[in-house]
């Protein structure tokens, strides 16, 4: 059995070298898992008028996609820190999940309602990326974990 693993991210890719980096990790991670990315549009604050009303749309947005059984990380600048060994350890012990979700909310955060339904929080750093940015470090630590589960030497 191979490890599910889905991202959802709001907004496009935009950058081309982003989307190509994005494919090489994508490509590397074939063998050590089934990873999707699914892309949601964000919504604009000009269509919206109101910061709050666009994170409830975009979060429901976000919680219309989930399954009742997936178990959602949802990335937070609050949430809990791992270094890479205990993300490793931590990603191996959900393996026998259905499928684990990555979500990376809109510009101006989620909603309660989101943030309850995840199973965990977690930040990537006490420092600020930009949203196109955590897609990439994301996916980079997902694929470093993976290599450290499997006791292969990109860690080192």
């Amino acid at each position: 059995m191979i490890m599910k693993i889905k991202i959802i991210q709001l907004g496009k890719n935009k950058d081309r070298w982003l989307s190509e980096a994005i494919s090489e990790y994508t490509k590397r991670l074939r063998p050590m898992c089934n990873l999707q990315i699914q892309q949601l549009a964000d919504i604009s604050i000009k269509q919206m008028g109101d910061k709050e009303l666009v994170i409830q749309k975009e979060s429901q947005n976000i919680l219309d996609k989930l399954e009742a059984d997936d178990y959602v990380i949802l990335l937070d600048e609050a949430g809990e820190e791992k270094n890479s060994l205990e993300f490793s350890k931590f990603l191996t012990s959900l393996y026998d999940r259905k499928r684990i979700v990555f979500v990376i909310g809109g510009v101006y955060g989620t909603s309660d309602e989101l943030k309850r339904r995840a199973q965990l929080r977690l930040s990537l750093s006490r420092l600020t990326f930009t949203h196109r940015m955590v897609r990439l470090i994301l996916i980079e630590q997902i694929y470093r974990a993976m290599m450290i589960s499997n006791g292969r030497p990109y860690h080192v």
